[in-house]
């Protein structure tokens, strides 16, 4: 199936579903770097393009005729990093809803942060999708069950044309990990340290980790470990200067990217592209829910119809 990448970022989602089987054909973003970082490691085309001119968004994507289009708005008005306000980027969630209702592929696929499902915006934008047709799917994943060894929580709103709401909650949980996936899960002990500092949103969360759990969510800052840390009581070990702080190469690790993406800009804009991206294993875990779906030979009922 071909897929249109919206808000691409660096390509998280993008590769996710390239590595299940479809063919991503173009993808869209606004912000230069990301759009250049994209662009050394995809094929296909990405175009630098302001989406919520809704219009000519939709005469771009038209001509690529995509039988899903999958993306994330700008999650940072909806994030627990930020002030928790809904405004200027929050419409683009009602652009993301307007394209895919005017293009009308069979299926899209839009994510974001766990709590955007509860936002004034999600709600207009879910509107739009059920006006259009779309029958719609939404679950919180989180990433440390779906082969990412990350807790990062992020909402799914999978829509497909002319079905019924709910139709693929089986496929999203048939798959879903026993256990959370840590890092030494994943990694084994190649990493060579067993506790690492990871910088806090501030000095009343932990700040130290062990391999032997999930990581927590990357953000898109990466500092190092500062003189007036003052430790946290739920720290994995006390900070000391043999401490590990994860490196730029390692976040991405974390966020399942592969070892030989090449990661174009400044150091400052790279750290906000990995903090800003889907987990690929995250995003093929979803992309293999769609293509099951797309694979049945009729539309599922729920139970009692």
């Amino acid at each position: 199936m071909k897929a249109v990448d919206l808000f691409a970022g660096c390509g998280g989602l993008s590769l996710g579903f390239q590595k299940q089987g479809f063919d991503v054909v173009a993808a869209f973003d606004a912000w230069a770097p990301a759009v250049k970082c994209y662009a050394a490691n995809f094929d296909h085309p990405i175009f630098q393009a302001d989406l919520s001119d809704v219009g000519a968004s939709v005469k771009e994507i038209r001509k690529f005729r995509p039988d899903v289009i999958i993306g994330g708005p700008p999650c940072q008005d909806f994030s627990h990093a930020g002030k928790r306000t809904e405004a200027g980027r929050a419409a683009l969630t009602d652009a993301f809803a307007l394209i895919v209702a005017s293009v009308k592929p069979k299926f899209f696929v839009m994510e974001n942060v766990d709590r955007a499902r509860r936002s004034r915006a999600y709600a207009d934008a879910r509107a739009i999708f059920k006006k259009a047709g779309y029958g719609l799917t939404e679950v919180t994943l989180d990433a440390s069950l779906c082969g990412a060894p990350q807790k990062r929580k992020r909402f799914i709103c999978f829509g497909k044309m002319k079905e019924e709401d709910g139709f693929a909650l089986e496929e999203f949980a048939a798959g879903l990990s026993e256990k959370p996936m840590t890092l030494r899960d994943y990694f084994g002990d190649s990493l060579g340290f067993e506790f690492y500092y990871r910088h806090p949103r501030n000095y009343t969360r932990r700040a130290v980790f062990s391999i032997d759990e999930p990581a927590p969510t990357m953000r898109g800052v990466n500092r190092p470990i500062p003189k007036g840390y003052p430790g946290h009581p739920q720290d994995s070990c006390p900070v000391s200067e043999s401490l590990h702080a994860l490196t730029t190469p390692e976040r991405a690790l974390i966020q399942t990217f592969p070892p030989d993406f090449k990661w174009v800009g400044t150091k400052t804009a790279i750290e906000q592209m990995i903090g800003n991206a889907v987990p690929v294993n995250l995003a093929q875990y979803v992309a293999k829910v769609v293509e099951g779906v797309a694979g049945r030979k009729k539309p599922r009922k729920r139970a009692g119809n």
